[in-house]
């Protein structure tokens, strides 16, 4: 970063953050070596390392499509409703790139601790973290929220995400599901069943688990409504404080004043969960 120099032992001199300190936006840093491994990171004004929380965004796609480009709207939307929160919108390698799961659990893991590692420079909290997935992406912010004690995630939110994928091969919806399910991990649960169980949010839960909001459309095509409810099953059994909000007429995803009411949701849900 241009506004950090380095001292004699080439560490970064972390600045006195005050509340006159400029926002700022950062485009496409990377966090790895592949060109997807990148992020873009909004700094709000007045952040402070002590204090500052953050929202990380992990778009959706089925694994192997979508941008970080796809969250613009959320972006606009977080900084009007929560200004003092920094923002950091992952891109990831994808299967259509030839990175079969768990490639995309592994740079998601691998951008959280890139903010983690510098988060001072940053302005930012290390113990403040939330995560923000729509789809696949919400398959992610889940498992990883659920899966890693470390960093520890303060809530996380879900916009219709796969939560089983073994219940999802096994009592498919849809024959697509399957073929889905095969084309990304290379495999099935009765070839190996670990890899669809360490890829599932739900066998992660316990009473340590963040708080967590959940969307779903009942008329989801895509992601079967039975995905959310046994995620909220999970954690009602785990004692952990969760909501699920249900749009009747929506599908997979929503726009309009339907959004702006998911919105609210979160910024109240965060307003009372996160501290």
């Amino acid at each position: 970063m241009s506004i950090f120099t380095a001292c004699e032992r080439n560490e970064p001199i972390i600045p006195d953050f005050q509340k006159d300190q400029p926002s700022r936006i950062m485009r496409d840093v990377s966090y790895g070596s592949d060109t997807l491994q990148k992020m873009d990171v909004h700094l709000p004004q007045g952040r402070n390392p002590a204090s500052t929380r953050s929202i990380v965004l992990i778009h959706g796609g089925g694994w192997n499509s979508g941008s970080k480009s796809d969250f613009v709207t959320y972006i606009d939307s977080f900084k009007r409703r929560m200004p003092e929160y920094a923002i950091f919108n992952l891109n990831y390698r994808l299967f259509n790139g030839g990175h079969r799961f768990p490639a995309q659990e592994e740079d998601v893991k691998k951008a959280i601790d890139f903010i983690i590692k510098h988060a001072a420079e940053y302005g930012v909290s290390k113990d403040g973290l939330v995560l923000l997935g729509a789809s696949a992406g919400g398959h992610l912010a889940l498992l990883q929220a659920y899966k890693y004690r470390q960093p520890a995630v303060k809530a996380v939110i879900d916009f219709f995400g796969p939560t089983d994928l073994v219940s999802m091969y096994r009592k498919p919806w849809h024959p697509f599901v399957t073929f889905a399910l095969e084309m990304v991990t290379g495999t099935n649960p009765a070839v190996d069943p670990d890899l669809y169980r360490e890829s599932s949010p739900v066998y992660f839960i316990d009473r340590q688990s963040p708080p967590t909001l959940i969307f779903h459309g009942a008329k989801d095509a895509v992601v079967n409504l039975s995905q959310s409810k046994a995620l909220e099953a999970a954690l009602d059994k785990a004692g952990v404080k969760n909501e699920l909000v249900v749009y009747p007429n929506a599908a997979h995803g929503w726009y309009g004043t339907t959004l702006s009411h998911s919105f609210d949701r979160i910024e109240h849900f965060l307003r009372a969960n996160v501290k």
